[in-house]
């Protein structure tokens, strides 16, 4: 299953996430900024999509939007089940912190506290209890077995970004969400953090968005949506490096 722009029906019961005509605009009057202008996307379980643009294209803006982090201006956002305009902050925390993953490129580990901490926070915050098996997959799966009770500064930040994954992972989300995941990683770090999310979806068959500038990061996806001027600007399913580079270079000369 892969995701889909505006072609995919709204009804499917696949689709894990589901933008209807959504639009965003910051600001009011002579001073207002359309971030994003009627967009229509759908997301399928097991899919791993990434969303790329020039900047100034919108590519936050939507994450924020699709993740629940920020509210449409105009349209519908379906995530994980639920339409969350109809949700007030209490819920959308509840869902969010239950329900959806997010890996973003500054890590936002807690310095205090070591790996096993940081991974199990979400739980903590929930009351829920942390599933000893499940973690020790999670720790395996990510190679931070023997890292346990580190703390960030005695991490590298390949290692740093894996525990970030793990606390992505660790409540079982329907939904992960990734900024940049490898943006701050070397070419090295940075495949093995793309294997590693690449698997999680094959494995958890969980629905993985991931924003990104980088050609190569988007290859690791299935599908790749372009966005420019706030806008869907097409698709290109089983991305190669030189594919994606070469439909941003197209979109730059637009």
């Amino acid at each position: 299953m892969r995701g889909h722009g505006p072609g995919t029906s709204a009804a499917s019961p696949e689709a894990t996430v589901r933008l209807d005509a959504v639009s965003k605009t910051y600001g009011k009057g002579a001073a207002a900024v359309q971030a994003l202008r009627d967009v229509s996307m759908s997301f399928a379980k097991g899919s791993f999509t990434a969303v790329m643009g020039p900047s100034g294209s919108g590519k936050s803006t939507f994450l924020h939007c699709a993740a629940g982090l920020d509210r449409p201006t105009s349209g519908h956002v379906r995530l994980a089940g639920a339409d969350i305009g109809g949700l007030d902050e209490n819920a959308l925390t509840v869902l969010r912190r239950e329900r959806i993953g997010f890996v973003f490129q500054a890590f936002n580990l807690l310095p205090s506290l070591t790996v096993e901490q940081n991974i199990t926070l979400p739980l903590r915050l929930s009351r829920r209890r942390t599933d000893r098996e499940w973690l020790a997959r999670i720790l395996k799966r990510t190679g931070l077995e023997t890292r346990v009770t580190h703390r960030p500064s005695e991490l590298s930040g390949g290692q740093q970004q894996r525990v970030a994954i793990a606390r992505a992972l660790v409540t079982r989300p329907e939904v992960v969400f990734a900024d940049e995941p490898t943006g701050a990683l070397d070419s090295t770090t940075g495949r093995e953090i793309l294997l590693l999310l690449q698997e999680s979806v094959r494995s958890l068959q969980q629905t993985l968005i991931m924003v990104t500038h980088d050609p190569v990061a988007a290859s690791y996806a299935d599908l790749v949506l372009f966005l420019a001027d706030g806008q869907l600007a097409g698709s290109l399913p089983s991305p190669t490096p030189d594919t994606v580079a070469e439909r941003m270079a197209q979109l730059g000369n637009r």
